[in-house]
């Protein structure tokens, strides 16, 4: 049987998460974010091909697809990703993990589908709310506020239904 890579004690990643988003308020006066940073991404793209119709875009006008704090904490959760996996030995290249193969095959076209579809769902999900789960969740949990806390809940409620349905009870999907 193969050895499980450890990584990171969870303890200490949430610690290290609540000095960052500390920091971010104390430095930067700004509360976690992500999901706003793809749609300004796809504002930067397309105002290479069209950028008169970016610039009369109204959501543009307010969420200016510029390369700002929010997108450099986006990459930098990239690189620390890497940085982590690198430094617990747990990095390697892979299609498909050992867990999802045994569930569901060895295939990767419906894998790279799946997580297609999910994000998808996940983004409008997150515009449509004005931000994503764990951003709500997080940033108002720091300031005590009951929504950041119901969205916390619901957040990991929702994650564990469906780790849940994907990996131990019913038939294949």
């Amino acid at each position: 049987m193969e050895q499980e890579d450890r990584g990171w004690s969870p303890y200490l990643a949430g610690a290290l998460s609540g000095l960052v988003s500390i920091g971010s308020i104390w430095f930067a006066g700004k509360y976690f974010g992500a999901s706003t940073t793809f749609v300004r991404t796809t504002g930067m793209l397309e105002k290479w091909f069209s950028p008169d119709r970016v610039a009369n875009m109204p959501y543009f006008i307010k969420e200016v697809p510029i390369i700002d704090w929010q997108w450099m904490f986006v990459i930098g959760i990239a690189i620390g990703s890497l940085a982590a996996a690198g430094s617990s030995g747990s990095f390697r290249w892979q299609a498909v993990p050992p867990m999802w193969q045994e569930r569901f095959g060895e295939a990767v076209a419906p894998r790279a589908a799946v997580a297609f579809i999910g994000g998808m769902i996940a983004m409008f999900g997150a515009r449509l709310a004005d931000g994503c789960p764990s951003g709500h969740g997080l940033s108002g949990v720091l300031q005590l506020a009951v929504s950041g806390f119901i969205a916390l809940a619901c957040f990991f409620i929702g994650g564990l239904i469906t780790a849940n349905w994907l990996y131990k009870g019913g038939d294949k999907p």
